[in-house]
C-alpha cells in the first residue's frame, strides 16, 4: 500500500490512521472533501490532518465508515453528542440513524450468574451483556488457593491470589472449596469481593455475596431457573436500565 493511500488524523489529540477509501465512502461528506479541498477546521500538520473534535466520538465515527454499522457498547451515554458529531462531519447517513428514538430510550444491561455445587465444590460463571461491568467484577473477585494438610497435624500454606478466568470479554468464571490433591493434601480456593475482606470457602455463601454485590450496583434479580436438574445447576438473571 503506497503512503497516499494511507491517511493520518489526530482528533482532538487522539490520533487515527486509516484508509484514503475509508474517509472517501461518503463523498458528500466532509472527511471525504478534506483530502482534496481546504476546509478551515481541518489543518494539515507535518503531514497529519488536525481537527479540534472529540476524539473518543470520532472513533464511533471511523466504525462507522469502516462497517456501515453502528455499535455502540450497552452503557454509551452519549448518542446526542456523537450524532452532533456526525452533522459536523456531514455524516447525513449516521446522524439519521442516531436520530432513531430507539436508540434514546433506556435500555437493559443483562447479568447472568450461573452457580454449580458438586460436594466441596462451588463452581460460577458470570455473564455480563456489558463488557465494562465483567470487567469491573473481574477487578472485585479475587480467588485465593492455598494447600491444607488434612492429617495427622492440620496445617495451612500462605493464600496465593490467583489470575482471573475471563474466556471471552463477557464472562468471568472461578470456583471455590476444597478439592484432594496428591497424598493427604487438599486444594482450598477461597474467594473475596471488594469491598468485603472476607475471604469465603464456602459457595452458597459466596453466592449470597455475590447476589447482594449485584443489587447494591443497581440490578434487580428478575428470574431464578434450573438449567440443568442432574447437575443442579442454578441460573439467576439481573437487569439494570442503562441509558443507550
Amino acid at each position: 500500500m503506497s503512503s497516499r493511500e494511507v491517511v493520518a488524523l489526530s482528533v482532538g489529540g487522539v490520533r487515527f490512521v486509516t484508509r484514503a477509501s475509508t474517509l472517501r465512502r461518503f463523498p458528500e461528506s466532509r472527511l471525504a472533501r478534506m483530502l482534496s479541498e481546504d476546509d478551515e477546521e481541518f489543518q494539515l500538520v507535518d503531514g497529519e490532518f488536525f481537527v479540534d473534535r472529540d476524539g473518543a466520538l470520532f472513533a464511533y465515527i471511523l466504525d462507522f465508515l469502516r462497517t456501515l454499522q453502528v455499535s455502540l457498547p450497552a452503557d454509551f451515554s452519549d448518542v446526542e453528542r456523537l450524532r452532533r458529531e456526525a452533522e459536523f462531519y456531514q455524516l447525513q447517513p449516521l446522524a439519521e440513524l442516531l436520530g432513531q428514538e430507539h436508540l434514546l430510550k433506556p435500555r437493559p444491561e443483562i447479568l447472568e450468574l450461573r452457580f454449580f455445587l458438586r460436594e466441596t465444590q462451588a463452581f460460577f460463571r458470570i455473564f455480563g451483556s456489558c463488557s465494562s461491568t465483567v470487567e469491573r467484577l473481574a477487578e472485585q473477585i479475587t480467588v485465593f488457593t492455598a494447600q491444607r494438610w488434612s492429617s495427622p497435624f492440620p496445617s495451612q500454606q500462605p493464600l496465593i491470589p490467583l489470575p482471573s478466568e475471563r474466556p471471552s470479554h463477557h464472562d468471568l468464571i472461578f470456583q471455590c472449596g476444597t478439592e484432594r490433591a496428591a497424598g493427604d493434601q487438599l486444594v482450598a480456593r477461597y474467594v473475596s469481593i471488594k469491598p468485603d475482606t472476607r475471604k469465603l470457602i464456602n459457595g452458597v455463601n459466596v453466592l449470597g455475596l455475590l447476589v447482594d454485590t449485584f443489587l447494591k450496583d443497581g440490578f434487580r434479580l428478575v428470574s431464578t431457573r434450573t438449567v440443568s436438574s442432574e447437575e443442579k445447576v442454578e441460573c439467576y438473571s439481573f437487569e439494570r436500565l442503562q441509558r443507550p
